[in-house]
């Protein structure tokens, strides 16, 4: 088994770390690989020497982020990603630092599912295409004034939202940026999109869940000389200009995540965000 290994340049400890994982999957009888000038400082093999295809692991060291970026960048491999969290906030990096070999043992051992997650393909009135496993977002950017976003549901209209914004959120997403604009926590294994407006001006606009089997379409209606943004996971960049489109649809690719059997989602959640409850009734 091969598995490919990714610490953050961004966090010191992460090559650290990242050693004593390769040490410990070699030690059982797993190839780990890494890019190239990461694997010269881990003295690993680089990825460039394998066949990719092959590849069944990626192993993040980060956070949320930091796994984003690895599916964009491996998008065309049939890997699933393991997060381990060196950071603060992470929902799919939900390995702690005090949890990593036993959860790598439970990796070899097979302990584990690989969760399918739904990935939304927009394309712009112009042609461009991007992929997003988080969300696309649509922002005022450098205009000062709310913008006018109208937005279709399978050619049927919807409503125009004067807001600061538009997000478009998958399941995976929806503990994102669309969680911080007020939208609800979807669970991600749900086939559904998520609307939320970002600061809608309207106090009754709110956000809304639809099936992922339908097609959305974004336009931008404001009359600024200046164009708006499109961010698909805060990775890939776009401008949209008054009367341009975005259409939205869900993807046939899809974000391979693993998921450990000693880890669940709620008490990622409740640990996340802190959340106080009791377990039964007090007498």
């Amino acid at each position: 088994m091969i598995v490919a290994l990714f610490p953050n340049e961004e966090i010191k400890s992460s090559f650290d770390v990242a050693k004593k994982i390769a040490d410990y999957l070699t030690k059982n009888d797993i190839k780990v690989v890494s890019e190239d000038k990461k694997a010269k400082v881990l003295n690993i093999p680089s990825i460039s020497s394998v066949n990719e295809k092959k590849i069944k692991f990626l192993i993040s060291l980060g956070g949320d982020g930091t796994i984003l970026r690895l599916a964009h960048k491996y998008s065309d491999l049939d890997a699933a990603i393991l997060g381990i969290n060196l950071g603060n906030l992470g929902f799919m990096a939900d390995i702690p630092q005090t949890d990593i070999f036993e959860s790598l043992d439970d990796l070899i051992k097979k302990k584990y599912t690989i969760e399918n997650r739904i990935i939304i393909e927009a394309t712009s009135s112009k042609g461009e295409i991007s992929f997003a496993a988080n969300d696309v977002v649509f922002h005022r950017a450098c205009n000062h004034s709310l913008i006018d976003i109208s937005v279709s549901v399978d050619n049927k209209y919807l409503n125009t939202f004067s807001a600061d914004g538009i997000i478009v959120a998958t399941p995976n997403g929806s503990t994102a940026y669309s969680l911080s604009a007020g939208g609800p926590i979807l669970y991600p294994s749900l086939d559904a999109f998520l609307i939320t407006p970002i600061c809608p001006h309207a106090i009754t606009n709110r956000p809304i869940v639809i099936t992922a089997d339908t097609e959305i379409e974004i336009k931008y209606l404001s009359k600024f000389k200046t164009p708006i943004e499109v961010h698909s996971d805060g990775i890939v960049h776009f401008e949209m200009n008054t009367n341009e489109t975005f259409k939205i649809k869900k993807s046939k690719k899809v974000f391979k995540l693993v998921k450990l059997e000693r880890h669940n989602y709620f008490s990622t959640l409740r640990s996340k965000l802190n959340w106080a409850g009791k377990i039964g009734l007090e007498t």
